[in-house]
């Protein structure tokens, strides 16, 4: 009840800052759900009563469509303008709600959709900035020697913002909101920004160089790719962070195994990711490093090298503590698609199938949409050397919608390697059906 109250006194603390009685919230939601064409609400009165239940002493929890009126209502500022970072209203109402008991898979979803809103309207990067740090960057980017750690803080956090929607929206999109936070922190570095704010700043733009790598990747701008992956590179090695930069190996890699034919340049990141990773402080970015050795080994048809890699990278995985600095970076689930995409080269398909079921189920998070993908693709493929190609085209149409919703490109290279394994059906009308999907959803 503790945390409950805590959230009923952040929204009546919203509500009074913005000078708003009660049936000023009620009538604002009302006018919300006409502008969203939602159905109509309860008279003013009622909802007022709503209102007032949320902040009382023994509060109630907003339901899901009066969750998406307060996001709209506090996601602008009192002037107009849109703000979802840290330090906005927006934060504060996200914040209520999980005291409220809100789950963290709601609050992500809630945030998806108003984030999809500001780029509908064509939004960017300035909406993921508190008002004040908005003014502070202008300054800033005049004259570097005016940034301040609010400023380095408000850049971090747009990156992150943008990483956390990974999967939620099209990478192009993405790529949108997040090339004006790598062109800050360029030209913060080439200017002579406080002395104290340089490790911070080169963080960000390590992790911002190398997250528009991967857009720009997946929006096929191979060259602008490898340019940002270099810019990452060059960044993370003045940086006395080397698991930060086995993070930036390692996704260069993957973006390299699909850009380049054969497999030995991406082999020469992954093995200086793995160099990197063993003297870094993420025991999590160790494993997930030698969870891709094991994959570009079974790739080479290196049995013995990948089981001994994958058993590395277990021992990593559960040695993991809490206050790694890469927590989010892998888990079991990813680590069970590893293994069997190992399977599925120099193992037996049938262990590959259950490794890759257990990998997508565990998948589940909005972040996670676009490697859940690949790895029902994967699975497709096993079901396909089992001899089970129906059941292989009915996974198949479960990625064609998730490759189409953020036009990534690995699920649709994987999508089209599984169409190529099913030409021996091709006169089937399970086929057939896969076909007209790919056609109607991703026009091939």
């Amino acid at each position: 009840m503790d945390d409950r109250a805590a959230g009923a006194a952040i929204l009546k603390r919203l509500r009074n800052r913005r000078g708003l009685s009660l049936s000023d919230v009620a009538r604002a939601l009302a006018e919300y759900a006409a502008e969203l064409h939602q159905p109509h609400l309860p008279a003013v009165a009622s909802v007022q009563r709503s209102v007032a239940r949320w902040e009382a002493a023994r509060p109630t929890m907003p339901d899901e469509r009066y969750q998406l009126l307060l996001a709209h209502l506090y996601a602008r500022t009192p002037a107009g303008e849109l703000s979802l970072g840290a330090g906005s209203d927006f934060a504060e109402l996200l914040e209520a709600l999980r005291l409220l008991g809100e789950s963290e898979r709601r609050l992500v979803e809630l945030r998806s959709v108003l984030v999809r809103a500001v780029t509908d309207q064509g939004g960017g990067m300035l909406a993921f900035l508190a008002p004040g740090v908005q003014v502070g960057l202008t300054a800033a980017l005049a004259d570097p020697t005016r940034a301040d750690e609010d400023i380095v803080a408000g850049l971090a956090s747009v990156v992150s913002d943008v990483n956390a929607e990974v999967g939620t929206l099209p990478f192009v999109r993405l790529q949108l909101m997040l090339a004006p936070a790598v062109e800050a922190c360029r030209r913060l570095l080439a200017g002579p920004v406080p002395e104290p704010l340089l490790p911070g700043l080169r963080d960000t733009a390590v992790a911002a160089s190398a997250l528009a790598g991967r857009l720009a990747f997946e929006t096929r701008d191979d060259a602008a790719s490898r340019a940002l992956y270099a810019e990452a590179s060059r960044e993370a090695g003045r940086l006395e962070l080397p698991w930060r930069r086995a993070g930036v190996h390692m996704s260069h890699a993957l973006v390299t195994l699909y850009s380049t034919q054969g497999i030995e340049p991406a082999r020469l990141l992954v093995d200086e990711a793995v160099r990197a990773a063993r003297s870094g402080a993420s025991t999590l970015v160790r494993a997930r490093a030698h969870a891709l050795q094991a994959e570009i080994a079974a790739r080479a048809g290196q049995q013995r090298q990948a089981q001994a890699a994958l058993g590395l990278a277990w021992y990593d995985l559960e040695a993991a503590q809490d206050g790694d600095p890469a927590p989010t970076s892998f888990s079991p689930g990813h680590l069970r698609g590893f293994e069997g995409v190992c399977e599925l080269y120099v193992g037996d398909p049938a262990a590959a199938h259950d490794r890759f079921a257990a990998s997508a189920e565990a998948l589940s998070a909005p972040r996670e949409q676009v490697q859940r993908a690949i790895v029902t693709t994967d699975q497709a493929l096993a079901r396909i050397r089992l001899g089970e190609p129906r059941e292989a085209a009915e996974l198949l149409h479960e990625c064609v919608a998730a490759a189409s919703a953020t036009g990534g490109r690995v699920p649709a290279i994987r999508l089209r390697r599984a169409r190529r394994e099913l030409r021996p059906w091709r006169r089937e009308d399970f086929v057939a059906d896969l076909d007209d999907h790919l056609m109607d959803v991703l026009g091939t």
